[in-house]
């Protein structure tokens, strides 16, 4: 990868304190000076090791002296393919300060699908946790593969080694983070330092100076890393955890009396349905947050009811665009938007020809922000495609949602742009169903698909998963209850109980799967 002209601090800014209050800081140099002034502080934990700063700066050094012993040059992607851990953030970060990109994939797609993401990226180097490196035995890889554990601990440099110094721009590469390929072929989404210490930078009145941030998602989603690297950024420590479960989850957080978190809707659903969430001690928590997925309104306020701490929800994408942000706590009126465009950040909403629409009516979600992509890698087609542009010239990222805003500028999403269902010249949003669907007492998690129809084009099928103890209610029954409360051009034309719902590794469910599976239940 192309990199820009280096940066260079002014004597004086060497530390962190003058680093946070600068206009530029990269994380690899934050973190040595954590490790100067506060050494023996927790920075990583996991559940079979703690990192202190001073150890991981050391760490740093040895991965990024390794590296440049092995000729991997600065620009070059670094592949990591594992659950959470403390030996994978080393890398991630380690990586950084040798001026490589951090390229984490999903352990979660398939062999092929990481096996053609390494090439895409042109990683040299795979970093595997047992379990992956398993799995990918007898998929060819042009890269290298280093298996975490004894022989990572043997790749890995002197224990005592200091790296070249590489100095980092603001525009070059932080991370490649792949699109979860949801929407078609995954592609890989170039983030650059500047993106990144903007998200850093924003989080000043957060307080992640004293933060425990509980880390429940995966380190290869955007949405991980907009909370592990502020965490680490302002000197907070961060729990790792690899795979989530609600309990585990709680127990850890009253152990390590966890004051910061960033949660998927799924996930906050699943911990407050706990019938012992109450029995665990909390209240040290000052900040939770969530993206990623539509958070029900009802759940917004049992969590704000029952769990200390704020809650606030973020919209926005990997790719950057604009985010918004809801204070949940502060505005129980709110709870069925995702808030207003933070401070920064501009929205628009635009029709079908590219057009602004009127004040209040609905339109597909563009925005812009200092924590905008570069661009999908090696495809400067689908960069294009992603991107509108105003009168002035002004780049716009296109979210794929369709939303308005209200009366005092909150803005409510309709729907994804690609999941709308247009039955007999209707627009129908399926959220607008989904929300019904949920109401009703046997339903503990539901969605609905737009499904081919020679009648009408396309019809409103249903899936619901049945709440523990309704399992023998009849769908049919749940059916007419949720006709009986939508419009008729609304109706379910079926609904169908499975036994879960598919979702990512970050709680979105995968509608396309529902589609593709729609002939089990014909």
């Amino acid at each position: 990868m192309a990199r820009s002209d280096c940066f260079t601090y002014p004597a004086a800014m060497h530390t962190a304190a003058a680093m946070l209050a600068s206009d530029f800081a990269t994380l690899p140099d934050l973190i040595a000076a954590h490790a100067r002034e506060r050494g023996e502080h927790i920075a990583l934990a996991d559940a079979v090791q703690v990192m202190t700063y001073a150890a991981l700066d050391r760490a740093m050094n040895r991965v990024a002296a390794a590296l440049q012993r092995d000729g991997v040059p600065p620009g070059s992607a670094l592949a990591i393919v594992a659950q959470a851990s403390v030996d994978y953030a080393v890398v991630f970060l380690g990586a950084l300060r040798a001026g490589c990109v951090a390229t984490p994939l999903a352990p979660s797609a398939t062999p092929a699908s990481i096996a053609a993401m390494i090439p895409d990226c042109g990683a040299p180097i795979v970093f595997l946790d047992a379990d992956q490196a398993a799995i990918l035995a007898q998929q060819p890889l042009p890269a290298k593969r280093i298996v975490f554990g004894a022989a990572f601990a043997d790749w890995l440099a002197a224990a005592d080694a200091r790296p070249a110094p590489v100095a980092i721009a603001p525009d070059d590469a932080f991370n490649i983070i792949y699109s979860s390929g949801t929407t078609g072929t995954p592609k890989g989404i170039v983030q650059s330092h500047a993106m990144r210490w903007a998200h850093i930078a924003r989080n000043a009145a957060a307080g992640f100076d004293e933060a425990v941030t509980m880390i429940a998602t995966p380190l290869y989603s955007n949405t991980t890393l907009v909370s592990f690297l502020p965490t680490l950024g302002w000197g907070g420590t961060a729990v790792l955890m690899g795979k989530f479960d609600a309990r585990t989850y709680l127990a850890l957080a009253e152990r390590h009396r966890a004051t910061h978190t960033m949660l998927v809707p799924v996930q906050y659903q699943r911990i407050m349905a706990l019938d012992d969430f109450g029995r665990f001690d909390l209240t040290c928590f000052r900040f939770k947050t969530s993206t990623s997925a539509p958070f029900a309104p009802a759940l917004k306020a049992d969590v704000v009811a029952r769990w200390p701490g704020l809650l606030v929800e973020y919209y926005g994408m990997t790719e950057g665009g604009a985010s918004c942000g809801l204070n949940a706590s502060a505005h129980p009126d709110k709870l069925h938007t995702v808030g207003q465009p933070l401070p920064g950040h501009e929205i628009r909403l635009i029709d079908d020809d590219g057009h602004e629409v009127a004040p209040g009516e609905a339109g597909e979600v563009v925005g812009r922000s200092p924590t905008m992509m570069t661009g999908y890698h090696g495809r400067d087609d689908a960069t294009r495609a992603a991107e509108w542009h105003d009168a002035d010239g002004n780049r716009y990222i296109r979210h794929g949602d369709v939303g308005r805003f209200d009366a005092d500028g909150f803005l409510i999403l309709m729907d994804r742009k690609k999941d709308l269902i247009i039955s007999g010249g209707f627009n129908i949003y399926p959220s607008d169903l989904e929300s019904v669907l949920i109401r009703h007492p046997a339903v503990a998690d539901g969605t609905v698909i737009g499904a081919p129809s020679d009648a009408w084009g396309e019809t409103p099928v249903g899936f619901y998963v049945a709440r523990p103890g309704f399992e023998g209610e009849d769908a049919g029954v749940i059916l007419s209850w949720v006709n009986e409360q939508v419009g008729r051009t609304q109706r379910l034309s079926a609904l169908h109980r499975i036994g879960e719902l598919p979702r990512s590794a970050i709680g979105k469910v995968l509608k396309r799967d529902l589609r593709d599976r729609l002939g089990e239940f014909a």
